[in-house]
């Protein structure tokens, strides 16, 4: 099976990334399932792949609430018969200095860049068929090379890491596993900076270089597209100008 008829989750599809795929999957001929906070994003990505031919559907959720994610998963199943890719792409990066003391926007990151990634493959394991299946984390450049204002952040994304990388150790029945790091690309995520330098300083930044978020649906699209044999485990994907 390539990425047509693929029943494929994406969790934070309503922006950015996520949504970057849904499209990019969906045109390929992907089923594509659309999990973000807010239901009217997600309805209009659903909505403009199936004007265009394609099959997708959607559900409100809450990726810090595992019942939330495991519904979201049982929606696909209930949709399209089965779950072939999870992709856990929902994050929020509100940056800032550990001795700014944030420990409510620390909590947040935790709760959703490291817990919802958690709560996507205890929801997607026992719902891939034996011998199949494809996780699909996306994580960030942040984890590789760590600056101020970085650090609870890219704690965070290397903790995926590692867990992507002991998830492809334990799997013995044929489960690829992909972690995806992109770096400055056009996005929303400044949205959840909270105002002042830090936020300017990556606004700025990202302007001079970003890539589009269909750089990354490409190369996630990759990813998935190999036969079962093949397993792609880390792409980064970054601007050339990027330190």
């Amino acid at each position: 099976m390539t990425i047509a008829d693929k029943v494929v989750v994406i969790t934070g599809a309503g922006s950015g990334i996520g949504r970057a795929a849904a499209l990019h999957l969906g045109a390929l001929g992907a089923k594509v399932v659309l999990g973000g906070r807010r239901d009217g994003p997600i309805a209009e990505v659903a909505g403009r792949i199936r004007a265009e031919g394609g099959a997708a559907t959607h559900l409100a959720t809450d990726v810090t609430q595992a019942e939330a994610v495991t519904a979201l998963v049982a929606h696909a199943v209930a949709s399209f018969g089965r779950l072939d890719v999870m992709i856990n792409n929902a994050g929020i990066a509100p940056l800032s200095r550990l001795d700014a003391g944030k420990v409510g926007d620390w909590e947040a990151m935790i709760d959703v860049n490291l817990r919802g990634v958690l709560h996507g493959i205890a929801a997607a394991l026992p719902a891939f068929e034996t011998g199949g299946g494809h996780i699909v984390n996306v994580v960030s450049t942040a984890g590789l090379k760590i600056g101020p204002a970085m650090g609870l952040y890219a704690a965070t994304k290397n903790a995926v890491r590692t867990l992507t990388e002991a998830l492809r150790q334990e799997s013995t029945t044929g489960l690829r596993v992909t972690e995806i790091s992109p770096g400055f690309i056009a996005t929303d995520l400044g949205d959840s900076m909270p105002e002042g330098p830090i936020k300017e300083a990556m606004a700025a930044r990202m302007g001079e270089i970003a890539l589009p978020p269909e750089a990354v649906a490409k190369a996630i699209a990759y990813a998935i597209d190999q036969p079962p044999e093949v397993e792609i485990g880390s792409i980064v994907i970054r601007p050339t100008m990027q330190d």
